[in-house]
């Protein structure tokens, strides 16, 4: 599927929205935005991975120092 120039633009004010919640810690809120660029584009595979790592911190929330970084606790 083609994506239009206005919806890749879009996509990305979603994307940079969405990953600044997510550095501040905002997860619920971040998902909704990775959730909006999937709706644009389902195969957006940034966004994806952002979504899940969302939903795993909402359930298991990082440290208080946590500085952004995923770590995998699983291969």
């Amino acid at each position: 599927m083609e994506i239009s120039k206005e919806d890749k633009i879009r996509l990305l004010q979603y994307y940079k929205k969405g990953l600044s919640l997510y550095r501040n810690k905002e997860f619920s809120s971040a998902m909704g935005y990775f959730m909006e660029c999937l709706k644009i584009d389902p195969d957006d595979g940034p966004s994806k991975v952002y979504v899940e790592r969302c939903k795993e911190y909402i359930q298991s929330p990082p440290p208080q120092d946590w500085d952004g970084v995923f770590e995998m606790k699983t291969k």
